[in-house]
């Protein structure tokens, strides 16, 4: 190429950078397109507008929040390269025995009647700590067996949902404190939520964990040679992973004053929906935070919609289903073009 040609060529390089549309924005614009048919659709079939509905968006919000949180840390997972379906199981195992010590001394039934009326940050830290537990059972297969990720969250999969139906033979734990009771009323659920993303966006963007994190998603040999401890980074990730499962599950089963062995179920896969929808590569070393709040939002919109124009569920399961097809599939076009570049 001559010298004349090349500095032909820098303008148009640069050009088609500046054409290009961040990934968060089209999904934003995504975002927006699907509201605006909604808003259109309720006029036209039902005589209402969607989006004018302070309570219907209220409850949209506060329900997308616990997905919302368990999404941030999967799309850690998935950034690595890896995949987490366990994280539904992990809720509904962290609301059964958090909310073990946050009962009440009037409630008849607690499960340790000697440990009621506790402060509510002891169920909080117990919960915790059994999300991290389960999280760290994950990475530590996965990274020092070389166990798929797939085939060890779902050993936890099955295994976290059998402790939670195991740990009351199948009762619910209710009678919870006003105190813990809280942290599930009026916006607090998505204060966390959105505490929760912002934590690891700047995780993720400005610090040594962030880079190590995109570095093994991208090329693990590269990043080996380069100095970083994978198998130590892998469990790392999905002992957050399981942390912020466990949040999700103190969460929810705050909200509901009580706590079901079947609380969390297809959580997973609305967590990895909104991941895969927010623009994270499941090829991993691709993926923001940022996007992933707003793929949270698009199936919160999503489900809120069709419940708007009585849309029977199973409709809904197959569309969710079709979408994150649709958007695997627009990510390897992505991944082609980007390689072609």
């Amino acid at each position: 190429m001559t010298t004349k040609a090349a500095e032909g060529a820098a303008p148009l390089a640069t050009r088609q950078r500046r054409r290009r549309i961040p990934t968060e924005l089209s999904i934003f614009l995504v975002l927006v397109g699907i509201a605006l048919i909604y808003e259109v659709l309720g006029w036209m079939f039902i005589g209402q507008s969607f989006l004018m509905n302070s309570q219907r968006l209220t409850i949209m919000i506060l329900q997308v929040s616990v997905i919302g949180i368990i999404a941030v840390g999967v799309t850690q997972v998935i950034i690595t390269g890896g995949i987490d379906l366990s994280s539904g199981s992990v809720v509904g195992m962290t609301a059964m025995i958090a909310t073990s010590f946050a009962q009440s001394s009037t409630w008849g039934r607690a499960v340790f009647p000697s440990l009621t009326d506790l402060p509510a940050f002891v169920p909080i830290v117990v919960g915790l700590l059994i999300g991290a537990a389960a999280g760290l059972a994950n990475g530590a297969l996965i990274a020092y067996t070389k166990i798929p990720p797939f085939i060890a969250t779902l050993g936890m999969f099955v295994s976290a949902r059998g402790v939670a139906k195991w740990y009351t033979k199948g009762q619910p734990v209710s009678g919870v404190t006003e105190q813990f009771h809280f942290i599930g009323t009026k916006a607090w659920p998505v204060v966390v939520f959105l505490v929760v993303a912002l934590i690891f966006h700047i995780a993720l963007r400005y610090t040594r964990y962030g880079k190590f994190t995109y570095a093994i998603g991208a090329n693990p040999q590269a990043a080996r040679v380069s100095g970083i401890n994978i198998e130590a980074h892998l469990v790392k990730v999905y002992v957050i992973a399981g942390l912020l499962a466990g949040l999700a599950g103190i969460v929810t089963a705050a909200r509901a004053e009580t706590a079901q062995a079947s609380m969390g179920v297809g959580y997973e896969l609305d967590a990895i929906a909104a991941t895969v929808i927010g623009g994270t590569s499941l090829t991993g070393g691709v993926g923001r935070i940022t996007g992933t709040v707003i793929g949270t939002i698009i199936l919160g919109v999503m489900t809120s919609g069709f419940t708007f124009l009585r849309i029977d569920a199973y409709y809904q399961e197959i569309v969710k289903g079709l979408i994150i097809v649709a958007a695997v599939v627009i990510d390897v076009y992505r991944q082609k073009k980007r390689r072609k570049h």
